[in-house]
């Protein structure tokens, strides 16, 4: 990659703006945005309808109503802030850098993001199956009748589990896969390859950014984040072939 394919604190709006079009297309938060909205009226049109006895809904089905309705409302207003924090980066406002992944680094982006899903996934299956066996079979031991249909319900639902845990890493390396390639990088978030991060919220930053050369050459952004289950960190592994220039931006991440 030569220094023409990277660029920092950049402000040429000529190729700004169709980077801007192609992650709109690529990233779905106003489409989210928008259908949780759409999705919010047809439960209130559903709760209207019920109340003025135009149609009658079972009690069952208005509290679903109202719960989904709920949700709806709660989706939009979240990916209404991700949409004004991700329209801050490509517009330039909050970015520091941005480059393009070559064929070969997005293949290589993309395998490192599959293995260590996969990973992951077969570790959490491992341990639910475990704890999954050890409660089922007390009950299956306890109980007198309907063991074998309580057997059959721990496979089906190992059985679930495993297809969920090793399908899934398969379905996003095919998405991730159809990604732009893009790599956008701010002092709070970052667009790599069509997913949106973030790290802006409170007790929430940046804890370390290296340049790497295993499992390929680029850099490692480590950010934390702080919830109601405590302290969590993501780490965010991105081909870039002249680490060279990233060593120019990297402190502007951490200062």
């Amino acid at each position: 990659m030569s220094k023409e394919n990277f660029r920092d604190l950049s402000n040429n709006n000529k190729i700004i703006e169709p980077i801007n079009r192609k992650i709109q297309a690529q990233n779905n938060q106003t489409s989210i945005y928008n259908k949780s909205w759409i999705s919010a009226c047809f439960f209130v049109a559903i709760l209207l309808l019920n109340y003025l006895e135009i149609i009658n809904i079972h009690p069952a089905l208005i509290m679903l109503s109202i719960l989904f309705l709920a949700l709806s409302i709660i989706i939009a207003i979240m990916f209404r802030s991700r949409e004004e924090k991700l329209k801050k980066l490509i517009s330039g406002e909050s970015l520091i850098a941005e480059w393009i992944l070559t064929p070969e680094q997005k293949d290589a982006y993309v395998n490192q993001l599959f293995k260590k899903e996969l990973l992951n996934n077969s570790l959490i299956l491992i341990s639910i199956s475990f704890i999954s066996i050890i409660v089922f079979g007390v009950f299956i031991a306890i109980i007198e009748e309907g063991k074998l249909a309580m057997l059959g319900v721990l496979i089906g639902l190992i059985l679930l589990l495993t297809i969920f845990a090793y399908g899934m890493p398969y379905y996003y390396r095919y998405k991730n896969k159809k990604g732009d390639g893009i790599v956008l990088i701010g002092k709070k978030y970052a667009y790599i390859n069509g997913y949106f991060h973030n790290w802006d919220f409170p007790l929430s930053g940046i804890k370390k950014v290296k340049i790497i050369q295993e499992p390929f050459e680029g850099i490692s952004l480590t950010y934390f984040y702080t919830d109601r289950t405590l302290k969590h960190s993501e780490t965010l592994q991105i081909p870039l072939s002249e680490t060279y220039y990233a060593k120019k931006w990297i402190n502007k991440l951490i200062d």
